[in-house]
């Protein structure tokens, strides 16, 4: 019987397998011998915290948590409470980020900020020598993918983007199976999220939060007054100052998982139709519903439907990607998989034990703890990485895809060598605006 460090050693390198643009562990600088104990630091402490712990409180895993980094005081408490229960824990608790790097004891960091913070956070390790796993959206923006691989490559540190699905066992297999033409060609990926969220309160100005360090929240982005309910979890929702709406927040997974399975980069051509449709006077302030086409070469075609706040299961789960090929298709979601023939008869079926969260808040299980593992291997120089950031970056194009053609309120054609898109328009969204000497450079 395998031992469980040796089935994710063999889980990663299947995901190599069938990754169509997986980058080697040998261009990647190695610093770390296999036996080395690992120093690491986690930022931001909210709702994915939990899916590091397994991994970074086990033995098997030789890891040192040197901190704890969240810009309010009660996520780092929070958060050593729930170390503690796992672990002898003699982690720092501190609110800046730059700390953290600047330590040389800290080989990697776990990037779980705000979305705005992901991409500047992730230069800036590389910059003071730091390998990172970033949760997703791994950028705020098409300009920060850009400049996150370029640091990669300039710096030759290892960057895991937190798509889990790709250290999944039962995603990986079906992957495979797809590719060696179980379903014939595959032509076309409908990836889909549905979810019940409510209404969400209208943004007030308020005192400072006790305990927040509202200047360092904001990092990277304009500087504003506080509004009372925006640090916690609205900040999504609230315009695009911190958030990249529900296609970066949970689009980003599914659409890994469809073009993963096409084996296609950059499409041609993006359209949307997008809106908010539900609690009008509330304040989310951008939409709550979408559907979105990408067409690329080959005839291939990925579409999203993203329904925030309507939770009816439109292909009978929460969240999943339905694989259309030549000879049938392919359903595959976070738990299960289930291959059709041409008829539309069950051919093959499989449920895994997996436990890992579908659309409540938060998440972490099995599939994170893999993942997570994986980027650990990655480090040491022991397998190749599920999700490099040269990969997921282009998934990270597809989500602003979204975003920008429901901001410009029209579709557009898009340069499949590079990304750059055939509209004015959409290239003013290329990039952002930042605070004054907060500019993410390489």
């Amino acid at each position: 019987m395998s031992t469980r460090r040796t089935f994710l050693k063999q889980a990663a390198g299947a995901s190599l397998a069938v990754s169509a643009m997986s980058s080697s562990a040998a261009s990647y600088a190695r610093i770390l011998g296999a036996n080395d104990r690992l120093g690491v630091g986690v930022i931001g402490l909210g709702r994915r915290l939990k899916a590091f712990v397994p991994a970074i409180s086990s033995a098997d895993n030789n890891v040192d948590l040197l901190y704890l980094c969240d810009v309010m005081k009660s996520q780092r408490d929070k958060a050593a409470g729930l170390f503690s229960e796992h672990m002898s824990l003699d982690a720092k608790l501190e609110n800046d980020i730059r700390k953290v790097i600047d330590d040389p004891k800290v080989d990697a960091i776990f990037n779980a900020t705000p979305d705005h913070w992901h991409a500047p956070g992730t230069i800036m390790a590389l910059k003071g020598g730091k390998h990172v796993y970033v949760e997703k959206p791994a950028s705020h923006n098409i300009r920060e993918d850009k400049l996150m691989v370029a640091a990669q490559k300039k710096y030759g540190k290892v960057v895991q983007m937190g798509t889990q699905q790709r250290s999944s066992s039962h995603t990986i297999e079906v992957i495979k199976a797809i590719h060696d033409g179980v379903i014939g060609t595959p032509y076309k990926a409908v990836a889909w999220y549905s979810n019940n969220r409510g209404e969400v309160p209208v943004q007030k100005k308020a005192p400072v939060h006790e305990g927040l360090d509202w200047d360092l929240f904001q990092g990277p982005a304009p500087r504003r007054e506080y509004t009372e309910e925006t640090w916690d979890y609205n900040w999504h929702w609230y315009g695009w100052a911190y958030g990249t709406a529900e296609s970066g927040n949970n689009g980003t997974h599914e659409l890994d998982v469809a073009r993963w399975a096409l084996q296609v980069g950059y499409p041609t051509r993006a359209d949307v139709l997008a809106d908010k449709r539900h609690f009008q006077d509330d304040g989310w302030e951008m939409y709550d519903t979408m559907e979105a086409t990408f067409r690329f070469a080959g005839d291939k075609v990925i579409q999203w439907d993203g329904k925030s706040r309507n939770g009816y299961q439109t292909y009978g789960s929460g969240r999943g990607t339905l694989i259309y090929g030549t000879e049938g298709s392919v359903f595959v979601n976070r738990n299960e998989y289930r291959i059709y023939d041409r008829t539309g008869a069950l051919v093959k079926s499989y449920e895994s034990a997996s436990q890992e969260a579908g659309t409540a808040l938060g998440g972490g299980g099995d599939m994170s703890t893999r993942h997570v593992v994986n980027f650990f291997d990655a480090v040491r120089g022991e397998g190749e990485l599920a999700s490099p950031i040269d990969d997921g970056a282009v998934t990270m194009a597809m989500v602003h895809y979204c975003n920008i053609a429901y901001r410009i309120g029209k579709g557009f054609d898009i340069d499949d060598k590079n990304g750059r898109m055939f509209d004015r328009d959409a290239m003013n969204l290329w990039g952002r605006e930042y605070e004054p000497g907060w500019e993410p450079t390489v």
